[in-house]
């Protein structure tokens, strides 16, 4: 498949495509369930919210998320999976 570049843009037409959560859950191999709550507690993939509603996803942040997990053996350190300023990074006291 040819990549199209939109000239004034600068953005590539298939990377930049979004996707609704049952294509981007079925690219990723998990359930919508899965995307549902790594948006509500952190650690998903990027993503666009189009309205209260509407949730989208770029190919492009599917891609990056999926580089950002990639090991070369188990023994390299893991993503922690938190995301800076998520709620799983308050303690108990800063919750209530």
């Amino acid at each position: 498949m040819e990549t199209i570049q939109h000239p004034n843009l600068g953005f590539d037409f298939e990377l930049d495509r979004l996707v609704d959560e049952r294509q981007a859950a079925a690219f990723l191999g998990y359930t919508v369930r899965a995307l549902q709550n790594w948006r509500l507690r952190g650690g998903g993939p990027r993503f666009v919210k189009v309205s209260s509603r509407s949730i989208r996803y770029r190919r492009r942040d599917l891609l990056a998320w999926v580089e950002e997990r990639l090991r070369s053996n188990t023994s390299e350190p893991g993503f922690s999976g938190v995301q800076p300023g998520s709620h799983s990074t308050l303690n108990i006291k800063e919750r209530k």
